[in-house]
């Protein structure tokens, strides 16, 4: 049975969606069969794998509405091993649409429950808020991955996505874990993306895992391509280090 994963950051521009493409593909790279499910109305996950996001028969919209299987909305991606449900603007209007919707945090949760045992790991992409949308994909979830811009305002946001973590484990997903943070667009060189690190390490180091991926423009560069860094430029320092989150999400298990 697959593990699932949700990207998550309330805070915009941190390299949440890069992420989730390039752990995605990285994942794959490696051998696991990942289903990447991009749950942002952007769709940014999406046209990150070479899909585009106007040509589409079902999207994730179509899914939590009821209005497709989980099978028809899943896609083939042309990277080995990746598969991906995608997402459009379409997706904005299911924050209202669920409204009324019985059970409405577990609508997600009964669909990948039924995808669960053809995959190794599903990546949620969810959109930059602590919506109704969010809200389903880390009760759906076993583990959140919390990506994180080294920057001044790094922390902002961080403590309130974790107490609405510990909400979610005690109403509606008791299994939930952190993953870990990702620090992203590290540059060693200036004293603030170190001094960003050895902040969040120490209010947070003895309960996750920190990894780091360096400020790369080829990494800016691959998403206008439709392709993640390991497609775009394998030997960049961007698709090194995400190879290396990758591996230690493996070998993490989520057991932490």
């Amino acid at each position: 049975m697959s593990r699932v994963i949700s990207i998550s950051n309330q805070k915009g521009g941190v390299g949440k969606t890069t992420t989730a493409v390039n752990l995605s593909a990285s994942l794959a790279t490696l051998g696991k069969k990942v289903l990447l499910l991009d749950f942002d109305p952007q769709g940014n996950a999406t046209t990150g794998v070479g899909i585009d996001k106007y040509n589409i028969n079902y999207s994730s919209y179509e899914l939590v509405l009821n209005e497709c299987y989980i099978e028809q909305a899943i896609i083939k991606t042309n990277f080995e091993n990746l598969f991906v449900i995608p997402s459009n603007i379409n997706l904005s209007g299911a924050e209202i649409d669920l409204i009324a919707s019985d059970k409405r945090e577990y609508i997600l949760d009964s669909f990948i429950k039924k995808a669960k045992f053809l995959y190794d790991f599903i990546i949620i992409d969810c959109p930059p808020s602590l919506g109704t949308l969010t809200i389903n994909a880390l009760t759906a979830s076993d583990t959140l991955l919390v990506p994180i811009q080294c920057e001044f305002y790094a922390l902002e946001g961080l403590s309130s996505l974790l107490h609405t973590v510990d909400i979610i484990k005690e109403r509606l997903n008791s299994k939930l874990k952190i993953e870990g943070i990702v620090f992203t667009m590290f540059d060693g060189r200036t004293n603030l993306s170190l001094q960003v690190v050895e902040e969040v390490k120490k209010k947070f180091a003895d309960s996750m895992y920190m990894s780091v991926i360096p400020r790369n423009i080829r990494l800016s560069e691959a998403p206008s391509h439709g392709l993640p860094i390991t497609a775009y430029d394998p030997t960049s320092k961007g698709a090194i280090a995400y190879l290396d989150l990758a591996k230690t999400v493996i070998g993490n298990g989520g057991t932490k």
